[in-house]
């Protein structure tokens, strides 16, 4: 009988150390997406202030995208989704680290049509991706300020294993993409020039 209640308590007392454990998790992930959402806010700010007036997109497959050095980083213009109310830096290149800061150019080029950005699942970045509704613009402004404009034309949930679907640009110009909860698989939203 001893026995089986110090058992049980072994029990109870890693249940609650678990309990613990899952619960400080959560609290830094909501800090962290907080913490990356206004840092991306701020960058969005100093991209804004640098971008010259807006003009209208020039398609050349050749064209390689400008790119703008902010505290050693490397950014390609503003992303923007007024349905979510976003307004969000590109990263040029990504890395596991880049994305913790801002979304990055997984692949391509707006101007090949080919442009592929993966983003964290932060409340900031793209967690509300899903809740897109087909026909939902899109906008995204190179540091040479021309704005290429988009809708949303599919979304899919694909498996992390199907990168050549993912970067696939037969169908869509724009493909905006980000792990669901769990990071089991993708939320991928595919966008057209409208």
């Amino acid at each position: 009988m001893r026995r089986q209640r110090k058992k049980g308590t072994k029990f109870m007392v890693i249940g609650v150390l678990l309990i613990i454990a899952a619960l400080g998790l959560t609290i830094y992930n909501i800090w962290d997406g907080n913490r990356a959402g206004r840092e991306s806010k701020e960058i969005a700010d100093k991209l804004a202030a640098e971008l010259p007036e807006a003009t209208k997109p020039h398609f050349d497959p050749t064209k390689e995208m400008k790119t703008l050095d902010l505290d050693g980083n490397l950014y390609l213009g503003l992303l923007e989704i007024p349905s979510l109310d976003l307004e969000l830096p590109v990263m040029s290149d990504w890395s596991y680290d880049h994305l913790r800061t801002a979304p990055c150019r997984y692949t391509g080029s707006c101007y090949s049509n080919d442009l592929v950005i993966a983003g964290h699942n932060y409340s900031g970045h793209f967690r509300d991706l899903k809740s897109l509704a087909i026909g939902a613009e899109v906008y995204f402004t190179t540091m040479d300020g021309e704005v290429f404009q988009y809708v949303v034309d599919n979304i899919e949930t694909l498996n992390p294993t199907q990168v050549e679907t993912m970067i696939a640009a037969d169908n869509w110009d724009l493909t905006l993409f980000t792990c669901t909860v769990g990071g089991r698989s993708r939320c991928t939203v595919r966008c057209v020039e409208p």
